[in-house]
């Protein structure tokens, strides 16, 4: 009995210690902060100058739904900006299908992007954000397609497109 006991309790405690480390907890992890970016507004500013989806993503750290965005699809030469405070992220020159059903770079306009560590759902991924607002974006793989070897997944109702 008290072996049986041992291995429960084992288990119970790197269970819980595994989840403490990797599940973002509440909306307090889940808001970027505002103390390090040129652009920073209220998050009833934010609200009223964003769309509640845009709003989920950009300040929440959502996720649209893949294949959603009509920006997936998106080729015509142009640059892609933030929703949030219009930046320059990407160029249609670095956009390509990666099936994934965001719209996917290889490489963001210099400067424009920021990046922290993301261990939300049991793994730890790279986060962008935009460099101007915070406004969270998506996340970057290491599998994408020469020059870079970077994927920039990011989320189309994060950004706007704007035409050349």
């Amino acid at each position: 009995m008290n072996r049986r006991y041992f291995l429960e309790s084992s288990a119970v405690i790197i269970g819980t210690t595994f989840l403490v480390r990797n599940i973002n907890w509440g909306s307090a992890n889940m808001t970027t902060s505002q103390s390090n970016f040129e652009i920073t507004k209220t998050e009833q500013e934010w609200r009223t100058t964003l769309t509640p989806e845009q709003f989920r993503v950009l300040r929440k750290h959502g996720t649209e739904p893949a294949f959603t965005s009509p920006l997936d699809k998106e080729y015509a030469e142009g640059t892609f900006i933030c929703a949030g405070c219009e930046q320059p992220l990407f160029t249609s020159e670095t956009k390509f299908n990666s099936g994934t059903g965001w719209p996917s770079f290889y490489q963001p306009i210099d400067g424009a992007i920021a990046t922290t560590v993301d261990r939300s759902f049991f793994m730890t991924r790279t986060e962008v954000h935009c460099s101007r607002c915070g406004g969270h974006l998506g996340h970057v793989f290491n599998d994408g397609p020469a020059p870079t070897g970077k994927r920039y997944c990011m989320n189309g109702v994060a950004m706007e497109f704007i035409p050349a």
